[in-house]
């Protein structure tokens, strides 16, 4: 009986060490690859359409050739209204994610990306999915004060680098938002594959444009290196983590993801400082972080306990008792045509994962405490 309760588990924390694992290395993978020290491919407009184009690839086959998942019904309108200003996002949101690696760390990075509650929650309240709350204003000011010290501690500071993160951030903050919204609006449900297929080729053709103006003619006139399996692999690498994610979603509680998330944050900051030496990180970056962390931990908290008072009355310590020992019951309970189980989006559910590479991610089973934030891949 112990065997049959400790498979699944192990399985589990299985699925969450190799989201970690995927989710740290594309990001190092793409900033080793993009840097000038490096592989010197500072193209992040052609690094983005490689990724989104390989996916978009990949998702066809699967959907039309192999079956393995079905298209939904997508009408003009749904399209127009749906997936074009969501895939215009995302593929920004990429765009100035990944230009960020050519100016700054990724440790510096990561610590601005703390940002992402508050972009968030700002984007919400300007759509009017969620309302502006004294609590809420007071922990995103937490935050900013944070990632303000933090940066003030960054020795390497850069004015362009930061403000391509930032401005990639408030795009994925809207894209998050637009999601809930327009998703939920239609009744539209995605699963990993199925997002795939509508929005990287959308993204693609987003991309396009500026790659033309911006890239094209770099390309042109100078001699950039092009080596065919360290792109296919790095392109593989991002379409693995967006299935790992969906591993995970379908098999953990909020509780474990969040923790994930905050584990998976402290060891790329780490990893990035031993692989790439230049990143020096100072006791004030850690202060500024470690001040912005407490801010997402109990901006989190305030989100848990708004889900928790929407149900029966009952203790929130016991709720979520109740939804490790449902972790810990986990098999293979998600059913991906199951619309309850795959969503665009619901409640607090725009606190998503911040994987770059995964446009939409189910809600699946993520308990009754809602998801969150793992940390948006820059990808």
């Amino acid at each position: 009986m112990s065997k049959m309760i400790n498979k699944p588990l192990l399985l589990t924390y299985l699925y969450l060490f190799i989201y970690i694992l995927l989710s740290s290395g594309v990001i190092l993978y793409n900033k080793w690859v993009l840097s000038p020290k490096y592989f010197n491919f500072p193209l992040p407009i052609t690094l983005t359409m490689i990724h989104m184009g390989f996916s978009g690839a990949v998702a066809f086959f699967l959907v039309r050739v192999f079956k393995v998942a079905t298209p939904v019904k997508m009408t003009f309108e749904i399209y127009a209204t749906c997936v074009i200003p969501i895939s215009a996002f995302f593929a920004s949101s990429l765009w100035f994610g990944n230009t960020a690696y050519l100016h700054i760390s990724v440790a510096f990075i990561q610590m601005l990306k703390a940002l992402m509650p508050v972009a968030t929650f700002i984007m919400a309240v300007m759509c009017g999915t969620d309302k502006a709350r004294c609590d809420v204003f007071l922990n995103m000011l937490l935050v900013s004060v944070g990632v303000v010290i933090s940066s003030y501690g960054e020795i390497h500071f850069n004015v362009v680098g930061t403000l391509y993160q930032v401005t990639g951030i408030f795009a994925e903050a809207l894209r998050l938002v637009l999601t809930q919204v327009l998703l939920q609006k239609k009744g539209l449900t995605l699963n990993p594959i199925t997002s795939l297929y509508y929005i990287a080729p959308c993204s693609f053709v987003f991309l396009f444009i500026p790659w033309f103006l911006l890239e094209k003619p770099a390309i042109e006139v100078s001699q950039i290196q092009f080596n065919f399996w360290i792109f296919f692999s790095n392109a593989l690498c991002a379409l693995a983590l967006n299935f790992s994610i969906f591993l995970v979603i379908g098999r953990t509680g909020a509780v474990t993801i969040r923790v994930a998330g905050v584990l998976k944050d402290w060891i790329l900051i780490a990893l990035s400082t031993v692989i790439f030496p230049e990143s020096t990180i100072t006791g004030l970056n850690i202060i500024g972080y470690a001040i912005a962390l407490c801010g997402v931990v109990m901006y989190n908290y305030i989100k848990v306990k708004d889900s928790a008072s929407q149900l029966p009355a009952e203790g929130l310590p016991d709720r979520i008792a109740k939804d490790w020992k449902l972790e810990k019951k986990s098999s293979d309970i998600f059913v991906p045509n199951n619309s309850s189980d795959i969503s665009g989006g619901t409640g607090s559910a725009i606190e998503t994962f911040g994987d770059e590479e995964a446009p939409l991610m189910p809600s699946a089973r993520l308990s009754y405490l809602g998801r969150t934030q793992l940390g948006k891949p820059n990808i």
